[in-house]
């Protein structure tokens, strides 16, 4: 397959293997979020944003495996180092009771794994004097991490946002407030406290501002005189620089400034929550790196290919029971593709290229006056349309696919795309192409909602 000439190239889909792979894979897996039936074949022929199913259907996947594979299929910066590797069992150790080494001095291992991607991530961390990293499998546990080592560190209250969503573990779950499904009939921590996420200047100045003494909703609430919640009850304020699963609506600058005098004035911690903003998705290593706010606390996952809760010594506890894992920092294979993915993204220059064809595909969104979309919005090549309707935005969905390109939907009538951080402009511009024919393949069919 040739990147530079390759194109999406479908007959069928899905074809008679993807139906029969999904038939048989739903005889024993519990009930979840399957978007369609795309069935990747990992034997046959993938490169960049290309890849093939098992009916010989090449598509351009415009999800990155909801970011978890920010390089996309293939990279040739991680794949040559990974043939490198040989193979031995077992690839996950008890990474809290014991250390691993690929070879070498630890400061330039023959083959890198938790010890670098630690080291790597207090690099990347180091503007916000963090110092300290818990490595663990997946968004959940670095999150569960997050607001444990912030309880230990006092208080028994927390802020979340509306429209968040942070999880599907009992604790990420009671910070959730982007669908009702995520959380209906499970047990919650208490003493969370939701407040709404501007990431307009009309919502910020409706829904965040106030004429109380305290001046936006949170500083009310702790406001010395007035407040109904003493600070010093307050152990975090978790928040995501771009709402994932809440639609993708990026924090209204002012906003975060005003987090950051509350944190100051308060002595608030602050979580932020990198799990899909983090790596170079947003055109920056952080997408809080946008804002005027000090993280206490980052997490990070899915292109990581671990989990991670980074902060400073002084957040986390000392006692060395607090927070373990038998599998933390013990899978070497998935700290391995970790480390390459963040030193790609350096050798690349990837971030400049994030902002470029981010810059691209959203001018090419902007510019087409699709039917039925009503907004373009993200940062980098983290992009969402919001259409007039669900209806519309599942059928766009589904022609798309039809055509080759996979999305995702979020929020409740949004849709994402997140191409590879290493996406060229030929490839932009074939799944805005195929994206823009989607949105026109059912203009007819779906019908713009009655004012």
């Amino acid at each position: 397959m040739d990147r530079d000439t390759v194109e999406p190239e479908v007959e069928t889909i899905p074809g008679e293997r993807a139906k029969r792979w999904a038939e048989y894979h739903h005889q024993y897996a519990a009930p979840s979020t399957y978007v369609y039936e795309f069935v990747w074949d990992t034997q046959a022929e993938a490169i960049g944003p290309f890849c093939t199913d098992v009916d010989g259907n090449v598509l351009l996947d415009f999800t990155s495996h909801v970011a978890a594979a920010p390089l996309g299929y293939n990279n040739p910066l991680v794949r040559e180092k990974l043939e490198e590797f040989d193979l031995v069992d077992p690839l996950k150790i008890a990474g809290q009771d014991f250390y691993v080494s690929g070879g070498g001095p630890p400061e330039d291992p023959e083959f890198p794994g938790p010890t670098q991607l630690q080291d790597r991530l207090i690099a990347m961390t180091d503007h916000y004097d963090m110092d300290r990293v818990f490595l663990s499998n997946s968004g959940a546990e670095a999150v569960e991490n997050a607001i444990k080592i912030c309880y230990a560190s006092g208080g028994h209250r927390a802020f979340t946002f509306d429209g968040a969503f942070h999880g599907r573990s009992l604790g990420a779950l009671s910070l959730n407030r982007s669908k009702a499904v995520h959380r209906t009939g499970y047990p919650e921590v208490p003493g969370v406290v939701s407040v709404p996420y501007p990431s307009t200047q009309e919502a910020y100045e409706n829904d965040w501002l106030t004429d109380g003494a305290g001046g936006n909703v949170v500083a009310d609430k702790l406001h010395p005189e007035r407040g109904v919640i003493d600070p010093a009850e307050v152990a975090y304020l978790i928040l995501e620089p771009i709402q994932g699963e809440g639609g993708y609506r990026v924090a209204h600058s002012e906003f975060a400034r005003d987090l950051e005098e509350l944190r100051q004035r308060y002595d608030l911690q602050i979580i932020a929550d990198e799990i899909q903003t983090g790596l170079g998705r947003t055109g920056e290593l952080w997408g809080v790196d946008h804002l005027d706010l000090t993280p206490d606390v980052i997490t990070s996952a899915k292109g990581l290919r671990v989990g991670a809760t980074i902060s400073r010594s002084d957040v986390f506890p000392e006692e060395t029971g607090r927070i373990s894992s038998t599998w933390g920092a013990g899978d070497m294979m998935a700290a391995m593709q970790g480390v390459l993915t963040i030193d790609a993204i350096h050798e690349a220059n990837l971030l400049e290229n994030v902002r470029e064809r981010g810059e691209q595909l959203r001018n090419r969104l902007e510019e087409s006056e699709a039917p039925g979309m009503i907004d373009v919005r993200g940062r980098g090549l983290m992009l969402a349309v919001e259409f007039d309707s669900k209806d519309r935005r599942e059928a766009v969905v589904e022609a798309a696919f039809n055509r080759g390109l996979l999305t995702l939907g979020c929020g409740y009538k949004t849709l994402r795309l997140l191409p590879p951080l290493d996406v060229t402009e030929r490839e932009i511009d074939l799944g805005a192409d195929l994206f823009l024919e989607a949105i026109d393949d059912v203009a007819t069919e779906i019908q713009a909602p009655s004012s």
